[in-house]
């Protein structure tokens, strides 16, 4: 047997140690299930982009014929049926969290609105209910001088604008936003996960005393550390398989336009990159609270400036520039690309052609550390 096949027989059943261990922690491997199911459902169905059945109340100090058509124009879904209060229960009722919104009619709104003149309708919102404060008050203000509109006209009538903007969605026509935030939690989850695996592979051995055993068989570092990242790699990638086939596709019936396999592909340089990262959080944490507290400084980044939360355009431009050293800046823009848009390798080769260098530079420098680490132990 030459020394390049008895590495790579040295690689492959290291790996297949790990896979075992993995397979004694009940409780991580649960995690991994956990994180590639319902975690991704939840995470794309428990942040909706539209409201339903906020909680509002309604002062009306006019009783009129158009305040009572404003109430009236509130209903569910969108909205639970206002409540009608009293002008001494409104600061109560919303320091109590009861009503999300409050709207205050004041008194003789139709006559002042019939006589041409420009009355104000208070409307209070509790800003801590942030999303529906952002999107409701948009909501009832639309809602509201959509009604006072019809009332002053005498009838419902649709005005024709001089110029007609004709909108085509592309990608995602009924604008349904599970399709992207669950995309975006296979993404977060990919990286977290191949970090936090192949770290407490490494944490795993030093705390059972088995990496002493593994230093003094003819093993190299290179080879002990290629296991780990591949075996990882593989059961991650499994999981991306399984939770495009049957959550994405299945359970929040997404249509895949790309090719899977492209899109595999790249999630497998991607997983080089993440899981060289996670030997080298690995060798720099001593334990596995040590691991958690730094996979945070790690993480936040990495999902909040990587263009997936929050557009990369706009970024300021030296987050922007920094960013491109991280492999999940260039795995946000391939995924988008393939599995919304259809792209194919020809768009979207510069990406991994980005991938491929992080995850080398990355693998360089954490085989250099796990070396270090490897001579003193032996020191």
């Amino acid at each position: 047997m030459t020394n390049m096949q008895r590495s790579l027989a040295n690689v492959f059943n290291l790996g297949v140690k790990e896979l075992r261990s993995l397979w004694r922690d009940r409780l991580l491997l649960l995690f991994v299930i956990w994180a590639f199911s319902g975690a991704l459902y939840t995470a794309a169905k428990g942040a909706p982009d539209r409201l339903h059945r906020a909680p509002m109340a309604v002062v009306d100090e006019d009783q009129s014929t158009l305040s009572q058509r404003i109430v009236n124009a509130f209903y569910p879904p969108t909205f639970m049926k206002p409540s009608a209060i009293g002008l001494p229960d409104m600061d109560p009722g919303m320091d109590a969290g009861r009503y999300t919104f409050v709207m205050d009619i004041p008194p003789d709104f139709q006559r002042d609105v019939l006589a041409g003149k420009s009355p104000a309708i208070q409307l209070n919102v509790d800003a801590t209910q942030m999303s529906q404060a952002f999107l409701g008050s948009g909501y009832i203000q639309s809602i509201a001088l959509g009604e006072i509109a019809e009332f002053v006209q005498r009838e419902r009538t649709v005005s024709t604008p001089l110029v007609d903007l004709a909108m085509r969605m592309r990608f995602n026509p009924a604008l349904d936003n599970t399709w992207f935030m669950g995309v975006m939690e296979l993404i977060n989850n990919v990286t977290m996960l191949s970090i936090i695996l192949t770290g407490a592979a490494l944490i795993r051995e030093r705390e059972h005393g088995t990496i002493e055993h593994l230093l003094v068989l003819p093993l190299k570092p290179v080879e002990i550390m290629l296991a780990k990242v591949w075996a990882m790699g593989a059961v991650v990638l499994l999981a991306t398989g399984l939770a495009v086939h049957f959550v994405l596709r299945g359970a929040l019936a997404m249509p895949v336009t790309g090719s899977i396999g492209l899109f595999m592909a790249g999630c497998t340089l991607h997983l080089f990159a993440t899981t060289s990262m996670g030997i080298y959080l690995g060798t720099v944490a001593r334990s596995m609270p040590q691991l958690g507290l730094l996979m945070i400084l790690v993480l936040l980044p990495l999902e909040m400036l990587s263009g997936g939360m929050t557009p990369s355009e706009s970024m300021p431009q030296v987050v922007r520039f920094i960013m491109l050293g991280a492999p999940t800046t260039h795995f946000v823009s391939f995924a988008q690309a393939i599995l919304y848009r259809g792209a194919d390798l020809s768009i979207v080769w510069p990406q991994f052609a980005a991938i491929a260098l992080i995850g080398t530079v990355f693998f360089i420098g954490s085989l250099r550390r796990f070396r270090s680490a490897v001579s003193r132990m032996q020191s």
